[in-house]
C-alpha cells in the first residue's frame, strides 16, 4: 500500500451563487521517498485537493467525498482529535505565503518549539535544541542568533526556509508544499528546491509539491499530475509526461515555457480562460480552448484512460494516439531539457 492513496476525491463549496465543484474525481498515490508534482493554472483545484486531504477546509460550506488513505487510515472520515495528532506530526504542509503563515508577534524559535511540544513529550530545552538544529539544517545563517528574531526580520527566502524547518521539525512521513517558490527570485527558488531534495533524502519523506511552474516539476518530481478545471487530465511519471505528453492542455503548458536555445519575441499562450466551476462546459472541459477540438469533445466527457504504450500514463482526451504522438513530438521537442535548464541556471 502507498503512503498516501487518494481515491475519487471530490470537494464542493456552497456559495451564494451555487455549488462550486472545486475537485471532481481526483485519484493519485504517493510513495515514501518520492515526490509528486501537481501542476495546473490558478483555480484548477490543486491547492483545494491538498487542503481537503489536510482537513483544512471550512466544514460549514464544504461537501467532501472519496477517500484519502494515509497509512491505511482515511483522513476524510477520522475524528478531529485524531486528525490533529497526524497533522503537523505525520503530515505537514508548507503554505504558499510564509509571511501570513508565521505568527508576526512571536519569535521564530517560539513557534518552532510550540510545534514540537504539541506532538512530542519532551522538555522545552530539548525542543529548543531541535528547533535550532532544524534552522541550521535549512541553511539559516547564524541560526543561534536568528532563532530569537521575528518573521519580519527575515527575507522572503529565509521565511520560506523557516516554514520548511517548521514542517520538518517532527520528521513527517509526508510533506505537502503549496507553491513553495512563489514570489522568490530564481536563485532563491533553486536554493529552496535543492534544500527540499536534500532534506527528503535525509529524512525519507514523501513530498507533494503544488505549482504552476513546469520547470519546478521537471526538476524535482518523480510523478506528475496535470489538473484542469477540477479534474486530472494527465498523470504519469515525470519522464513520460515531459517526453510523451498526451493531452493538448499539457502541450499548451509546455509550449508556453520560454526557450533559452531560440529567439522568441512572444511566448505561446493558451487561448481563452478556464471555465467556471459553477457550471463547467459539457463534454471535455478543455474543449472551448483546445485547437484540436472535435464534435465528440463538445458532447462526450472523456474518461481518464491509460496510454497504450505505457499503462501507468493516464490521459483524458478523445484524440487518437497517433495524432497525440505526432503533435507532441512536433510541438515540444527539447522542452524537458529546457525546463530543467530554467531552474538550474536561474
Amino acid at each position: 500500500m502507498s503512503l498516501l492513496d487518494v481515491r475519487e476525491l471530490r470537494t464542493s463549496f456552497r456559495t451564494d451563487d451555487g455549488v462550486v465543484k472545486a475537485v471532481d474525481g481526483v485519484s493519485f498515490s504517493v510513495e515514501k521517498g518520492q515526490t509528486l508534482g501537481i501542476v495546473g493554472e490558478s483555480g484548477c483545484g490543486k491547492s483545494v485537493t491538498c487542503l481537503t486531504i489536510m482537513g483544512l477546509n471550512n466544514r460549514r460550506n464544504t461537501i467532501t467525498s472519496g477517500e484519502a488513505l494515509f497509512n491505511g487510515e482515511d483522513l476524510l472520515t477520522m475524528s478531529s482529535r485524531r486528525l490533529r495528532e497526524i497533522r503537523g506530526n505525520d503530515v505537514a504542509m508548507i503554505f504558499q505565503d510564509p509571511m501570513t503563515s508565521l505568527n508576526p508577534v512571536h519569535k521564530i524559535g517560539r513557534q518552532l518549539v510550540e510545534a514540537i511540544l504539541l506532538h512530542r513529550d519532551v522538555s522545552k530545552k530539548v525542543a529548543q535544541a531541535r528547533a535550532l538544529e532544524l534552522l541550521k539544517a535549512v541553511g539559516i545563517p547564524r541560526a543561534d542568533r536568528r532563532i530569537d528574531d521575528y518573521p519580519h526580520q527575515f527575507s522572503g527566502g529565509m521565511r520560506q526556509r523557516v516554514m520548511i524547518a517548521m514542517a520538518l521539525v517532527n520528521d513527517p512521513d509526508l510533506l505537502i508544499a503549496d507553491e513553495p517558490t512563489t514570489a522568490l527570485d530564481v536563485t532563491t527558488q533553486a536554493q529552496i528546491l535543492t534544500l527540499m531534495s536534500r532534506l527528503q533524502q535525509e529524512f525519507g519523506s514523501a513530498i507533494i509539491i503544488i505549482t504552476h511552474d513546469l520547470g519546478v516539476v521537471a526538476e524535482v518530481a518523480h510523478e506528475v499530475v496535470v489538473m484542469y478545471a477540477a479534474q486530472i487530465v494527465e498523470r504519469g511519471t515525470a519522464d513520460s509526461i515531459f517526453s510523451r505528453p498526451h493531452h493538448p492542455y499539457t502541450w499548451g503548458l509546455l509550449g508556453s515555457l520560454p526557450r533559452l536555445d531560440a529567439d522568441v519575441e512572444r511566448l505561446v499562450q493558451i487561448p481563452g480562460q478556464p471555465p467556471s466551476l459553477l457550471n463547467p462546459p459539457r463534454g471535455c472541459r478543455f474543449h472551448p480552448r483546445c485547437p484540436y477540438v472535435m464534435d465528440i469533445c463538445r458532447a462526450d466527457h472523456p474518461d481518464l484512460l491509460p496510454v497504450t504504450a505505457d499503462p501507468e500514463h493516464l490521459q483524458r482526451c478523445h484524440l487518437d494516439e497517433e495524432t497525440k504522438d505526432r503533435e507532441a513530438e512536433k510541438l515540444l521537442a527539447g522542452t524537458l531539457a529546457q525546463a530543467q535548464a530554467q531552474v538550474r541556471t536561474g
